[in-house]
C-alpha cells in the first residue's frame, strides 16, 4: 500500500528527531511541544508542514504521536 503524502511527511519529521506531539479535543487538533527540536525538525516542520492548509497540516498532526488518553 502507497504511504499519503501526510504520512511521508510525519515520518520524515519525526525521524530527524522531532518532538511535537497531537492534541485532539472536540475532534479539534492542536500540536504541543515541550522540548527543544533539533534544528533539522524544525526546520522540516517549518518547511514542509507549516506551509500547508488547514486540512493538510490535520492530516500531518494526526499521524503524530498524541497525548490524549486512549
Amino acid at each position: 500500500m502507497e504511504r499519503t503524502n501526510a504520512c511521508k511527511l510525519a515520518e520524515e519529521y519525526l525521524r530527524l528527531g522531532g518532538h511535537r506531539r497531537v492534541v485532539i479535543d472536540d475532534n479539534q487538533t492542536s500540536v504541543r511541544n515541550w522540548e527543544p527540536e533539533p534544528v533539522a525538525a524544525e526546520a522540516f516542520w517549518r518547511k514542509n508542514v507549516e506551509i500547508l492548509g488547514p486540512e493538510r497540516q490535520r492530516e500531518v498532526q494526526l499521524l503524530l504521536p498524541t497525548i490524549n488518553r486512549a
